[in-house]
């Protein structure tokens, strides 16, 4: 799959070890049968809507305990605000915020402190799927 475009991710957090943690943990590809990864990353809501705005983005990490502007928040806003939104991955505070994830309309959790494993298979499965319905390139 070298041949393939980078997948895009946003990450988003206003703190940096979290962002790092992030591309730490997924590294170039989070799984053999996808293409490789270019990030780019936020600290700050603006920052994050203007990227999305911009389109390209093939899946957003964003941290549940970002402050001001949390995670979920700017999850639901994007949802509500983008036609046919990229997948997005919230990082929760602890396993017992699942349910914000859910209002925010978010399409996978993992909870801080961040799981390798688990990211990599949250975003694997969910980069399975942006992939599987984006148009074929030759």
């Amino acid at each position: 799959m070298s041949s393939e475009r980078p997948l895009k991710v946003l990450v988003y957090s206003d703190d940096r070890s979290t962002r790092e943690s992030v591309r730490l943990s997924l590294g170039k590809r989070p799984a053999a049968d996808l293409p490789e990864l270019e990030y780019f990353e936020c600290a700050t809501e603006p920052a994050v809507i203007k990227l999305m705005d911009k389109g390209g983005i093939d899946l957003a990490i964003l941290d549940g305990e970002s402050v001001p502007a949390g995670g979920m928040g700017i999850a639901r806003q994007l949802k509500d605000e983008i036609f046919q939104c990229p997948p997005i991955l919230v990082l929760i505070g602890r396993p017992q915020d699942a349910w914000l994830a859910t209002w925010s309309r978010a399409e996978a959790a993992v909870s801080h402190p961040i799981d390798p494993v688990r990211l990599a298979e949250a975003t694997a499965g969910l980069l399975r799927e942006r992939v599987a319905k984006l148009p074929a390139t030759t």
